[in-house]
């Protein structure tokens, strides 16, 4: 017998996806249908390339231009430092003329001076060429990126699904990060989300603790079939207000018999009961002292049994104590009855009784 939960889902979309822009320019191209299926990859829409062609293009005019000055900043780098070494050798030669007194003091501070400004100028030299290499990097980034917003020209689907509504014509102004295009749902997989009583909550924690719980769902629509899932998601709260947890399965989908919005019949299968005794909802009564039936002995005379009932699925309970297999209980006229009442069993459906009680027996399966 299994022991079910049944709830009222809603049906979503595995993702949902709102495809924009990211670059501003004029539509000139839509390459599908609206409400056609799309691949992830596949390309949607083709914005005007020009504007950043010609972007692209001075990107790299100006790179060619940096690296024509870094390579001249390099060369005068050389030739400077050659002329602050030779500068720098004629000082210490001055010096050496100047303590063995052939050459004044002053022709030496001069030698001295210029040597020292030559050495400036290279450490200069060296400013320009960081600076020109600075430049260059970013007139490269600057390349890379009209490279990127080039490329943005081209809309292509993120994801695997669906297309909606189409937003926009050919011709019209496309504004970055602004403009809605169109939205893609995928449908393969699907979600189904319901709520059930959180006094199920600590049952369901447990039963997951193995397996993903089955669930089926039904759509409710003319042709009807169940689709077949798995529990994959409990929330981490309790709504306080309606004392429900949220949960939500996964399907395949992969006949797109469910379909985002739609609401469906949901069952989540807990577990099932091996060997249960079952008997007829409409035989079990109840009194002062809990839920009984009246059970047929051998004899036809009836007897009230105290059960414990359990687990409902349909028109059937499951009794966990109280009658044995086989046993014969009553299913109509109880009101007629008391304990001892004699009756006849009709299996033919059309009842019959005797002594003082008349019901309709079926046997406990």
């Amino acid at each position: 017998m299994p022991v079910d939960l049944a709830a009222i889902g809603n049906v979503e979309a595995y993702a949902t996806i709102s495809v924009r822009a990211q670059v501003t320019g004029q539509l000139q191209e839509i390459a599908f249908q609206e409400g056609d299926g799309v691949r992830k990859g596949q390309q949607l829409f083709a914005l005007d390339r020009r504007p950043f062609e010609a972007t692209l293009a001075q990107a790299d005019a100006n790179v060619t231009r940096d690296k024509a000055l870094l390579a001249q900043a390099e060369a005068q780098l050389a030739r400077d430092a050659s002329n602050a070494e030779y500068q720098q050798l004629a000082s210490e030669r001055q010096t050496q003329l100047v303590q063995r007194g052939i050459i004044s003091r002053d022709a030496a501070e001069q030698s001295r001076a210029q040597a020292d400004a030559t050495a400036a100028v290279v450490k200069a030299d060296r400013a320009n060429i960081e600076s020109a290499r600075a430049q260059l990097v970013a007139q490269q980034a600057a390349v890379d990126s009209a490279r990127v917003s080039l490329d943005y020209t081209i809309i292509k689907s993120p994801i695997d699904g669906r297309t909606g509504n189409l937003s926009v014509k050919v011709g019209s102004l496309v504004t970055a990060n602004n403009t809605e295009l169109i939205t893609i749902a995928r449908v393969q997989p699907v979600y189904v989300t319901f709520t059930v009583p959180a006094v199920h909550l600590s049952t369901i924690k447990r039963h997951m603790t193995s397996d993903p719980l089955p669930v089926t769902a039904v759509p409710q629509d003319a042709d009807a079939q169940a689709a077949e899932g798995k529990l994959t998601f409990v929330d981490n709260a309790v709504d306080m207000t309606t004392d429900t947890i949220k949960l939500k399965a996964t399907f395949a989908n992969a006949d797109r018999r469910l379909w985002p919005g739609q609401f469906a019949r949901v069952t989540l299968r807990l577990a099932t009961l091996p060997n249960a005794l079952v008997v007829p909802s409409a035989a079990v009564q109840t009194g002062q002292d809990g839920q009984y039936v009246f059970v047929v002995k051998p004899d036809s005379t009836v007897e009230q049994r105290t059960i414990s009932p359990g687990q409902r699925v349909a028109d059937d309970i499951v009794v966990q104590k109280g009658l044995e297999a086989g046993e014969t209980v009553v299913t109509e006229g109880q009101l007629r009855l008391e304990p001892g009442s004699r009756v006849t069993t009709d299996l033919s459906g059309r009842g019959a009784g005797a002594g003082g009680g008349r019901g309709r027996g079926r046997r406990g399966q």
